[in-house]
């Protein structure tokens, strides 16, 4: 597949990346509560890094690429939201500690870092040889849209069922968790053998739900552009933020009720894109979709259903309805596939050992 990036820009744009990786892992090395001044100002940073960066591609190589990256940024820190919602729960269901949440964040962070790179080299070489793999992605988007909308109507999580991650329990078979946080550490000598951490099983479920987020996030970026490039720098500059962005949405998250139903719209109508191209290529009659009618559409879903979910939760109401907090309110309804006890953990209670919420 053509790309704008030639080997050098690679090169600076991987070891750019890397950088402000490790550059996070430093800042978290030592544990701490993060202020609401430390998350906006780092929150404002990674907004305006990949901004910066989308006006260099369009000063250097025109406004079609610029635009490419801009929408394809868009779509994926929309869907990096969704992310959100997920470590929220996973965070609540394990009690981490809020001076660790970041350092859990991070790890989850660099895992999806990976396993986007992964998928992005195996997509392009897929659509590199198999011209159908654009209606192939399409299906799993449209199939993905689906869902999400079924989810968001009937009131369950879409992405996670926090009570799914007790199969992380299998670890425990093989290899001893200890009882309570040990700092930052994932692995300790206990007991003459070695032993993990609740932080390193919840590091798992993490990186377990970090794989579906990879196999709908990189063929909706693909609907927007072909370039691998572009693909990567979106991916990688909208999950850099997530860290920082979790502690300035952490309360607002909660107002965010009728995001699963942009999100479906958005899946949806990306989908349909990828099927259009794929046609266009066999029917040239068929039209396809511009890239700047791409950026109008989800940017006005996304404003749509963020001024309809304020609208729904005004007054400081309890946010009914909202698929992705399903589990984090009181002990579920009858009929719930999440038990009770899991729901008292949701809220903060913190029953017994670390270990056995795993």
């Amino acid at each position: 597949m053509s790309t704008v990036a030639t080997p050098g820009l690679w090169a600076v744009t991987v070891a750019a990346v890397l950088a402000l990786l490790a550059l996070d892992f430093a800042l978290t090395r030592k544990p701490h509560e993060v202020s609401m001044r430390e998350a906006v100002g780092w929150s404002v940073f990674y907004v305006a890094l990949p901004l910066a960066f989308g006006a260099y591609v369009w000063t250097r190589f025109g406004s079609t690429t610029g635009l490419e990256y801009l929408t394809g940024y868009l779509v994926e820190k929309s869907l990096s939201v969704d992310n959100l919602f997920v470590f929220m729960l996973l965070l609540s269901a394990f009690a981490v500690p809020k001076e660790l949440q970041q350092r859990v964040l991070l790890f989850g962070i660099a895992a999806a870092l990976v396993l986007r790179a992964i998928f992005i080299a195996l997509g392009a070489a897929v659509l590199a040889n198999f011209t159908w793999a654009f209606l192939l992605f399409g299906a799993i988007l449209l199939v993905t849209a689906v869902k999400v909308l079924r989810d968001q109507l009937s009131g369950g999580s879409h992405d996670l069922d926090v009570s799914s991650m007790r199969s992380v329990r299998l670890i425990r078979r093989f290899v001893p968790v200890t009882e309570d946080y040990r700092g930052t550490r994932l692995v300790v000598r206990e007991a003459g053998r070695r032993a993990l951490t609740p932080l390193a099983v919840v590091v798992v479920a993490i990186f377990a739900t970090d794989i579906v987020f990879a196999v709908d996030s990189v063929p909706a970026v693909y609907g927007i552009t072909g370039d691998p490039f572009l693909v990567f720098a979106t991916n990688a500059f909208a999950l850099l933020g997530l860290r920082a962005l979790y502690f300035v949405l952490q309360g607002a998250l909660s107002k965010l009720v009728h995001l699963g139903y942009g999100l479906a719209a958005i899946l949806g109508f990306i989908g349909v894109k990828l099927v259009l191209h794929w046609a266009h290529g066999i029917w040239p009659g068929v039209p396809e979709v511009p890239t700047l009618a791409s950026l109008l559409v989800i940017v006005g879903v996304l404003a749509l259903v963020t001024l309809t979910s304020l609208y729904a939760t005004r007054g400081g109401g309890d946010p009914v309805g909202s698929a992705h907090l399903a589990h984090l309110g009181t002990p579920t309804e009858e009929g719930s596939d999440v038990p009770a006890e899991e729901a008292d953990r949701s809220v903060g209670t913190r029953p017994g050992h670390p270990s056995d919420r795993a």
